[in-house]
């Protein structure tokens, strides 16, 4: 089992920034491949962006890539997502979560089924 803590949200004008946190606990002795996700109220859940569990392989949904950039450092069991150039239609809640990787493969995962763990998210609010 392993336990996942996001912090870093807030509110922040258009144009603005945050870097979210995800802290993993419990049997971290093995990396996970870990991915963030957001809700808005009446949407779905979607995928943002997804970090493979060295670290070598992100992947990031079209709507952020060039204003997100995923990172983890496996030392502090910590993944980050790094949000600038925020737009009032990125306000959601933010949830990490994680997996673990079958023996030989080093890649990402994007989708919340292919997630076991998840952390209670944090609210990241826009203003335009």
């Amino acid at each position: 089992q392993v336990q996942l803590v996001e912090s870093g949200g807030g509110l922040v004008q258009a144009g603005g920034s945050l870097r979210l946190s995800c802290s993993a606990s419990g049997r971290t002795g093995s990396s996970y491949a870990t991915g963030w996700f957001r809700q808005a109220p009446g949407k779905e859940r979607e995928f943002v962006a997804a970090v493979s569990r060295s670290g070598g392989r992100t992947n990031y949904a079209d709507s952020v890539k060039g204003r997100f950039t995923i990172s983890r450092d496996n030392a502090k069991n910590t993944v980050y997502l790094q949000m600038n150039s925020l737009k009032p239609e990125d306000m959601a809640i933010y949830y990490c979560a994680a997996r673990t990787s079958p023996p030989g493969y080093s890649g990402t995962y994007s989708l919340p089924h292919e997630y076991p763990y998840w952390g209670q998210g944090t609210q990241v609010t826009v203003s335009s």
